[in-house]
């Protein structure tokens, strides 16, 4: 598996915590885009990786980025580590053990008045929208102790559904809670303890239904053994399935589909008749042995659509678009609903995220925000325009390293033309590479 040098360009992280206030900005900003862009991704404590592949990438300490708008202006950027159990111990604290002992560095989700820094199976963390603090809600319940990353916000509901997926029985739990955190639904779902317990990245929702992806990509224990930090491989033999289940509760149903992993779902959503279509970014395979016992390069993701006949039990499954496209985001009002606009990540090649592509399903209609070579950019975030009723009428904010000068821009895009910025805020420092992020309004 082939990975550029992780102590150097855009995944290079940063040693210190700093504020910057009242950063420079080109252009002009919208005066009600108010809020604060949080972004997530690994950064080891001693600011250096250790290690050269993604599976020592990925594992390192959270820290949290923070860039907030008001009224026209960029008001600060500043970057903290999560105040974890393993940063507590790295600085030397004698109440290390009251810290929550997880590594939440994936993703953040707004939801019941708490932001919540978010592990890949982990405990949620909840921060200010100053990146201080470090505490887990009590109204997680049981995945208070554990959650994946990419639990699903239904804003027309005000629902928040949660899932995890481990080693001990039931191998899978999903719930459901309602816009003040109140507990709403809980469903366990068994898997076969035989087999690997896939690695369940993502799932999907519709308007009444939760989709799991149970696909070739699991946990190997006897890696670890081996010197791996994050034990995840290919199997050749797991069946590929999609797991389909009543919002509120029922029993779970399982299509199978041909092999294949999917790390990020675009979204699903209920069809007139009955059937469910669900749209991801997939991967013919993935983090695949060699026969040295070594990785191979992964293949790059395309843009992939399945359609879940519950009649038939046939699922009909197709490429949508020959783009190669990681990070795939929407109108997040569209969660769960029939959707018309994606915007994602182009990859040129398995080693670079640059550029950001604008897709439109019903016309095929493609823009593109183009990046230099050299330079790389994060996943973009939509940010609605206040009272917009068009899906795509909004903002796209990403962060862009450059490579010439070793530090980072927040981009601001209108979603409609994302050809070239409204507004560049500079920041004099990079913005490591990292995974996900969301926009907290107000």
């Amino acid at each position: 598996m082939t990975m550029p040098d992780l102590n150097s360009g855009a995944l290079a992280p940063v040693g210190d915590e700093v504020e910057v206030p009242a950063p420079m900005v080109s252009g002009a900003i919208p005066r009600d885009l108010n809020g604060t862009l949080i972004r997530n991704g690994p950064n080891p404590l001693d600011g250096r990786f250790a290690g050269a592949g993604v599976l020592d990438w990925w594992p390192e300490a959270a820290m949290l980025h923070a860039l907030t708008f008001r009224d026209g202006r960029a008001v600060a950027y500043r970057n903290r580590w999560v105040r974890t159990r393993r940063w507590a111990l790295a600085a030397g604290r004698d109440d290390a053990d009251g810290f929550p002992d997880t590594n939440p560095n994936v993703n953040v989700v707004h939801h019941a008045g708490a932001i919540l820094a978010m592990a890949e199976g982990g405990a949620p963390v909840a921060v200010t929208r100053a990146l201080d603090g470090a505490r887990t809600p009590d109204w997680l319940g049981p995945f208070a102790a554990g959650c994946g990353a990419h639990a699903k916000q239904d804003r027309r509901t005000g629902e928040l559904i949660a899932f995890h997926a481990g080693w001990a029985a039931p191998q899978v739990k999903c719930g459901v809670y309602g816009a003040q955190g109140e507990a709403l639904a809980a469903m366990d779902v068994a898997l076969d303890p035989a087999v690997s317990i896939p690695m369940m990245h993502d799932i999907a929702i519709t308007a009444t239904r939760t989709v799991l992806l149970d696909l070739n990509v699991g946990y190997d224990l006897s890696m670890l053994s081996r010197g791996y930090r994050l034990p995840l491989r290919w199997f050749d033999d797991r069946p590929a399935r999609l797991g389909v289940l009543p919002r509120h509760g029922g029993p779970v149903r399982w299509y199978p589909i041909e092999p294949c992993f999917i790390q990020h779902v675009v979204n699903g959503y209920d069809e007139d008749d009955g059937a469910l279509v669900l749209e991801a970014v997939r991967y013919p395979w993935y983090f695949r042995a060699a026969a040295d016992g070594s990785f191979e390069d992964d293949p790059l993701g395309l843009l992939w659509r399945y359609r879940l006949e519950p009649d038939s039990g046939v699922v009909r499954e197709a490429q949508v678009d020959d783009a190669w496209l990681e990070l795939p985001r929407i109108n997040e009002w569209h969660t769960g609903r029939r959707h018309d606009v994606v915007y994602a990540v182009e990859q040129p090649t398995p080693q670079e995220m640059r550029g950001l592509c604008r897709l439109q399903r019903r016309t095929g209609e493609r823009q593109r925000f183009e990046v230099a070579p050299g330079d790389q950019n994060s996943e973009p975030v939509f940010v609605a325009r206040p009272g917009a009723t068009a899906e795509d009428d909004g903002w796209l904010l990403a962060c862009v390293y450059r490579r010439a000068t070793d530090t980072s821009d927040v981009v601001i895009l209108d979603a409609r033309d994302i050809r070239e910025p409204v507004a560049t805020v500079s920041l004099p420092r990079r913005i490591p590479a990292g995974f996900h992020g969301a926009w907290i309004d107000g």
